[in-house]
């Protein structure tokens, strides 16, 4: 089983890939193979919302029409049993290049992501962290992922890695989710083999009401 970390600060080993160190080790201690991916920095487009015009035509070959580390996600996804979303608090929400990545993975990819586990990180110096908590988790109810908790919210201070290491509740909070991670996806594996993933209706969308 694997589980993908996506690294959405711009810097490669600061304070939001601290976090997802502690919870990579924890996931691996319980026999799951983890993947950090560096996105914060590489993703430099948000989505355009090309709609029609191209992202649903490339649907079938899983990718946005902005050939980086989206595309290069895509497919490791797609086996993937979860997904965590890493990223740093900005102006009390999680940094525009963790929101970027996101946006595209999730609509330009067509990827079915039902009962894959789903989790947030955020880091901050000071404040931000639950609002950012929240938009980052929103992702995961769209889209029939399980969002894995912990015994605290997912969530670690400090404004240096260093910093980081000395919050011991947020390290405690990231194993603690990792545990509880790793037990949420080999149970999902075992009620896919016995009873396969929940039925599904045909999608009913409603963009405006009339009488």
């Amino acid at each position: 089983m694997k589980a993908l970390l996506i690294n959405g600060s711009p810097r490669e080993r600061g304070c939001t890939y601290t976090a997802l160190s502690e919870l990579a080790q924890a996931l691996e201690a319980e026999g799951i193979e983890t993947e950090i991916i560096q996105a914060g920095a590489r993703t430099t487009h948000g989505c355009i919302a090309c709609g029609l015009t191209v992202c649903f035509r490339l649907r079938a070959f899983g990718k946005c029409v902005f050939d980086d580390v989206v595309n290069e996600t895509a497919p490791k996804l797609a086996q993937a049993d979860a997904l965590v979303i890493g990223a740093p608090v900005y102006y009390a929400s999680p940094a525009g290049g963790a929101i970027s990545f996101m946006d595209r993975l999730f609509h330009s990819t067509g990827i079915d992501m039902t009962m894959k586990v789903g989790a947030a990180v955020v880091s901050c110096r000071r404040g931000g962290n639950t609002s950012s908590f929240d938009v980052l988790n929103k992702y995961f109810t769209i889209a029939g992922m399980p969002i894995a908790s912990s015994q605290y919210w997912n969530m670690v201070y400090g404004n240096t890695p260093e910093e980081v290491r000395k919050d011991l509740e947020g390290l405690q909070t990231m194993r603690t989710l990792g545990r509880n991670m790793a037990f949420l996806m080999k149970s999902i594996a075992l009620g896919k083999a016995q009873y396969g993933l929940p039925k599904k209706e045909k999608s009913i969308v409603t963009s405006f009401h009339h009488d």
